[in-house]
């Protein structure tokens, strides 16, 4: 299909509650220029709540058309996800294509999934997004015949009666029901090899991909654009004390992320449930930054991911000049970092290395001499602190995890 670029025009509005509306607008432009539309105008109207048919109300209705005429916009896009009958309401007053931020986000999904799970998690979200909305949105979609909102393994399957979504649906569901099995065996073999577990998340264009580069040379995707990466990335990562950890990178998290793309990736998402240290890393030069935290710890909240230790990185402070320092009180450690400098990331290492210690014990013993596998073990799993070659045997000295006792 042939690559079309939408002409848009963004509408929100502003209730005076969390976002301001006109950063939230600004980020949409953002989103809106990731999938590949340009923005001609951008339109807010106060009022307390949505119009419950309409989201806006008559006269903002009249002015958004007027702005269509006026700059020759091919659509316009809504700053929240609209009711299938808002949906159906505004394409008849407008007489364009409608889209909501929902739509623009799956179109980004869809356009960045590169992996089979990826693509399945995409493909779920556009058809429960979609199977409320066959008998409007179809028919907005298809005015010209492309664009945002149709790109994607879901695209075929908009103007399909439900029986077949459904059918869709529950295939997709077995697929990514076998890939949520082969992750459950990956994960309890770090388990049982006792290699600690430290997630990356953060809000989109926070730098989480940037930091995986720099610690790992991971290769990962890294773009000053939202949600630059999709596809979770693991790699390796030797601590100071030579003991090593595995960095996970996940999704990034945005304001007013759809609820149909958070089902689809929670089995991703949840790996930070089962990290032993989440890294928040925050955009620190972004005005803002505190309302972004809170995104990401009521996305956390929503994923039922609670008590780990959080370290929080205040990415990108060398663009902080003259800014007043960020605080996280829900941290269990604060950092100021540039994820791309190495040299400032000596302290991250060592907040790990800290709150793992926590969780060791100190151990001695000797081992004979050809028990010294137990030792590669222990460097492995562990803090090796000391080993010393006498007559009868190697001692040691280490801090282990504790689980890790009754085996070595």
């Amino acid at each position: 299909m042939e690559q079309i670029t939408e002409k848009v025009i963004l509408v929100g509005i502003d209730s005076n509650e969390g976002f301001d509306e006109e950063a939230s607008l600004e980020e949409l432009k953002l989103l809106a220029k990731t999938a590949g539309a340009e923005t001609l105008g951008t339109i807010i109207q106060a009022r307390e709540n949505v119009h419950p048919t309409t989201y806006i109300g008559k006269g903002k209705i009249l002015e958004v058309k007027e702005a269509i005429d006026n700059l020759g916009a091919t659509g316009v896009i809504f700053d929240d996800e609209l009711t299938p009958s808002q949906m159906n309401n505004l394409s008849k007053e407008l007489d364009t294509k409608v889209m909501d931020r929902t739509v623009l986000i799956l179109d980004i999904f869809a356009s960045r999934a590169n992996t089979a799970e990826g693509k399945i998690q995409v493909e779920l979200a556009q058809l429960r997004y979609s199977l409320t909305r066959l008998a409007g949105y179809g028919k907005s979609m298809s005015r010209l015949g492309g664009g945002i909102g149709t790109r994607g393994p879901g695209e075929s399957k908009l103007e399909s009666d439900r029986r077949v979504i459904r059918n869709r649906i529950s295939k997709l569901k077995k697929e990514l029901s076998e890939i949520i099995k082969h992750r459950d065996v990956k994960r309890s073999q770090r388990k049982r090899n006792n290699i600690p577990v430290v997630s990356l998340v953060g809000y989109t264009n926070a730098g989480k991909s940037t930091l995986l580069n720099t610690l790992t040379n991971a290769g990962v995707l890294s773009e000053d654009k939202l949600f630059a990466t999709l596809d979770p990335t693991t790699k390796k990562f030797v601590l100071p004390s030579k003991e090593t950890v595995l960095l996970t990178d996940t999704v990034g998290f945005i304001n007013k992320l759809p609820h149909h793309l958070i089902e689809a990736f929670k089995s991703t998402l949840e790996e930070a449930k089962y990290a032993d240290i989440i890294v928040h890393v925050v955009d620190a030069s972004n005005p803002e930054a505190y309302n972004q935290m809170e995104v990401v710890y009521k996305t956390l909240d929503s994923l039922d991911i609670h008590s780990k230790p959080v370290i929080t990185l205040f990415n990108k402070c060398d663009l902080c000049h003259d800014k007043p320092a960020l605080k996280d009180i829900n941290a269990t450690k604060s950092l100021n970092v540039s994820a791309i400098d190495i040299n400032t990331l000596d302290s991250f290492s060592k907040a790990i290395e800290e709150i793992l210690s926590d969780r060791k014990i100190y151990f001695e013993k000797l081992y004979s001499f050809n028990e010294a596998g137990i030792i590669q073990r222990i460097r492995k799993s562990g803090q090796l602190l000391s080993e010393e070659y006498k007559e009868n045997g190697i001692f040691v000295k280490a801090y282990i995890p504790k689980d890790l006792v009754g085996r070595v």
